[in-house]
């Protein structure tokens, strides 16, 4: 199978702090790769690479055959079909819920208003967000505008799904309904990169998890290898941390 999304080598720094030390990911379609590893480990720094909303120094990011960070790509076509979700949910507060996810497929993808609506409604009721379409986003609790982020991304149809410690900023009462729509997402084939703090939900939905440390993978394998036999010790001293 070959991979559907890849970096190699990829390299950030900022000023003389090198946050991401020559990276390598891979990830084949209809898997989930969790990026796990403390604040300040590079998480968010690779994921945001991925969709070229920073450029690397050094190394190659491929997607869907091509190599996108080529400089003569075009930035804003790769990123029709990289959805991505961060952890401040960013809708457009002066639109409605309605309005924030139908604007992607009118004004990119070129949809009609109808087709575009009708689309965005399936998905809103998919995730239980169907009477919430005329509402403003501060009308909603913190994790239905995460959802509502959520439906956004998808509603554009994209072939891959970068989630970005999308359940950080939220109460943990609210946790709960967001990781399952992640759950469904993975049950229907949706590929996804996922950085998160969840430990036990990684361990649940990864096909692959990666351990990052000072921008470095120090750790890869499957759920299973990463969390029940850690090889690096820097993996087992976090995972010692984090799933007491």
């Amino acid at each position: 199978m070959s991979a559907l999304l890849e970096a190699r080598g990829v390299r950030k720094t900022y000023g003389d702090h090198d946050v991401l030390k020559g990276v390598d990911l891979s990830v084949d379609t209809h898997h989930v790769v969790c990026l796990i590893g403390a604040s300040g480990s590079g998480k968010s720094t690779l994921l945001r690479c991925l969709n070229l909303l920073e450029v690397v120094d050094d190394g190659e990011i491929w997607f869907d055959g091509a190599e996108i960070t080529d400089p003569r790509v075009d930035v804003d076509d790769v990123r029709r079909d990289i959805g991505t979700v961060f952890q401040a949910f960013n809708l457009f507060p002066h639109m409605s819920v309605l309005d924030n996810v139908t604007l992607g497929p009118r004004k990119v993808r070129g949809a009609r208003r109808g087709d575009a609506e009708e689309r965005a409604t399936a998905l809103l009721t998919r995730f239980g967000l169907a009477d919430q379409a005329r509402k403003h986003p501060d009308a909603l609790s913190g994790g239905q505008q995460q959802r509502v982020a959520i439906v956004r991304a998808l509603a554009m149809e994209p072939k891959v799904l970068l989630l970005d410690e999308v359940t950080s900023a939220l109460d943990p009462m609210l946790v709960g309904g967001v990781l399952e729509a992640v759950r469904e997402l993975k049950a229907e084939g949706m590929t996804i990169v996922m950085a998160t703090h969840e430990m036990q939900f990684a361990r649940e939905v990864a096909d692959e998890v990666l351990f990052l440390e000072s921008g470095v993978v120090c750790e890869r394998g499957t759920a299973e290898q990463v969390f029940t036999d850690p090889s690096d010790p820097r993996t087992r001293e976090f995972l010692a941390r984090h799933l007491a």
